[in-house]
């Protein structure tokens, strides 16, 4: 199970036999159901643990007859002092596997108020925060970070030449300063700054990773009005754009538009924090001591996997329950229903999918039942300027065959509620699970649903998010902005809208996707982190996370 010493010793089958079984007679084929195994696998475990003194276990002679089960140790009472032990020889993404084990409800409260007190800000020679992570990361390269997750790590890894922030202001980062004009960007450097193996970023370094974005098919078609992108001169770095391109500086911006160097088969940034280890297990990101900007006040961040379960409390790791603590606040985006014009069923109907439209708007103010952190959205993708809008009554459509949807792990429960909404109007439902990989990469599998819930979040501008939404080749409208000849009108406007005025032309496109009933705003997500009162510096940045290398933690006096 494990690769460190002692860990045979528990036997996570064991365990769920003590908690789901009492001593009495027992028939073999229940316990194998109970452990998931088949009855040769059970018969065998039994014999071992009854050799290993756990248990007796006489089988039943003849057909019918009950085998009998006598406990001689408390199973768990034991592995909880196993567990214990453990806990202070062992690293604990070694331990915290333990915390999947089938325990009963009360020893699994104290064994994760134990496991907390290992996560939190630690001095030991250095400043190191360790935080629980709930999934694994599944990438650190710029170009391939398609989730919010991973998304978050390629933020404090690596740097873009410059950043579009939240007022639409665009500040300096690799490039100290640049010229604009209609057609032309040029991009000024700054000298020195370090790629994470030591080597320093050249020109041709970020000339090489604006053209990698431009040939990814994800981002190819933003990139399609620049045609041009040299190196004239040493720390120089041009863009040319003959038809204009409003947008190249919020482009450039893009978490996606990060500055690497692929050496080996490692991906080289320049960020604040360099990758140390990233596993199934942990994911660990080192302070970049030669960092060009502000070096991070933490040495190390380690994110450790643990279960759903455990709680999501930064505490200091010589702090008890009883400091104080800070709820943050962030958006963790909205959820859209998108509804397929182009299926050859019901849902290519106007008038059905205005039916459908209409049950949503009458049953949104619910939609909060489902979660405390997530609220209904009568108005749209853009927070402040979305306008609230409502459905007219309408007649139910007849209908010839079920509607189909489909849905990725992260919308489940939005999912369900939506198919028992329609069911309890009458609408026969086929609905089926997809993960958000083949969600994300497969057009497919969407085209062949009538229905599906769609959850977003934006960067950090939400006027440049809106558009790279609509327009990127993983956008859930992508066939649609492809193929509806309003809408391609719509977005090809944007090569020549000042980027100040687009809010209003995002507003005009979202009208028309509400008002033909193809993409309806559904919910609004928050997240709530609660901080201890010590730790300093907490800001929210890109995607609502919190920004790792401004935190810092008041020392113990």
């Amino acid at each position: 199970m494990s690769t460190f010493k002692g860990m045979r010793f528990l036997d996570h089958y064991l365990l769920t036999l003590w908690n789901s079984t009492s001593s009495g007679n027992v028939k073999v084929v229940e316990l194998a159901e109970s452990l998931n195994l088949s009855t040769k696998q059970t018969r065998r475990k039994l014999s071992q643990w009854q050799e290993e003194g756990w248990l007796t276990f006489r089988a039943g002679r003849g057909r019918g007859n009950d085998s009998h089960l006598q406990w001689i140790k408390d199973v768990e009472s034991n592995y909880e002092k196993y567990f214990l032990s453990q806990l202070e020889s062992y690293s604990i993404e070694q331990v915290s596997k333990l915390l999947l084990f089938d325990w009963s409800t009360e020893t699994k409260q104290r064994l994760m108020t134990k496991f907390q007190s290992k996560f939190g800000f630690h001095q030991e020679g250095q400043d190191r925060l360790v935080i629980p992570r709930f999934y694994p990361f599944l990438t650190f390269h710029p170009l391939k970070a398609a989730d919010v997750h991973s998304a978050n790590l390629v933020a404090n890894i690596y740097n873009r030449v410059a950043v579009l922030q939240e007022d639409n202001t665009i500040t300096p980062e690799i490039a100290h300063s640049w010229e604009l004009t209609n057609t032309k960007l040029t991009l000024y450097l700054r000298k020195d700054v370090a790629f994470h193996d030591g080597s320093i970023l050249k020109a041709e370094d970020v000339v090489q990773s604006f053209i990698r974005m431009k040939q990814d098919v994800i981002y190819a078609e933003l990139w399609k009005p620049i045609t041009k992108i040299t190196s004239p001169a040493s720390l120089v770095v041009e863009l040319e754009f003959p038809n204009g391109c409003t947008y190249i500086l919020p482009l450039l911006s893009m978490m996606s538009a990060s500055i690497y160097k692929e050496i080996s088969g490692h991906v080289l940034g320049t960020g604040s924090f360099f990758m140390g280890e990233n596993s199934e297990e942990k994911t660990i990101l080192h302070a970049f001591k030669h960092y060009y900007g502000e070096r991070p006040l933490l040495d190390t961040v380690e994110f450790i996997q643990v279960s759903r379960e455990f709680g999501n409390v930064y505490y200091g790791a010589h702090e008890s329950k009883e400091v104080g603590t800070f709820e943050v606040e962030s958006d963790s985006g909205f959820g859209i229903v998108v509804m397929n014009p182009f299926r050859q069923s019901d849902i290519a109907r106007s008038e059905v999918r205005d039916y459908i439209h209409m049950l949503i708007d009458e049953n949104r103010p619910q939609i909060s039942n489902i979660h405390p952190l997530i609220s209904e959205n009568n108005s749209g993708c853009l927070i402040g300027h979305s306008k609230p809008y409502s459905m007219p009554k309408l007649s139910k459509p007849a209908l010839t065959k079920p509607i189909r949807m489909r849905y990725t792990g992260y919308a489940k429960d939005v999912s369900y509620w939506l198919m028992t909404i329609l069911e309890n109007a009458g609408i026969d439902i086929e609905i089926e699970e997809v993960s958000f990989h083949d969600a994300l990469y497969h057009d497919h599998l969407k085209a062949d649903a009538d229905i599906f819930i769609h959850g977003e979040i934006f960067e950090l501008n939400q006027s440049f998010s809106y558009f790279n939404f609509i327009k990127n080749n993983l956008s859930p409208l992508r066939k649609l902005t492809q193929s509806d000849t309003y809408l391609q009108k719509c977005i090809r406007a944007y090569d020549e809208l000042p980027f100040e005025q687009w809010i209003g032309h995002h507003l005009k496109i979202e009208k028309y996707l509400i008002e033909n009933s193809l993409c309806i705003p559904l919910y609004y997500s928050k997240r709530q982190i609660p901080f201890s009162i010590n730790l300093m510096n907490v800001e929210i940045k890109h995607f609502g996370y919190v920004d790792l290398s401004k935190l810092w933690m008041k020392p113990k006096f």
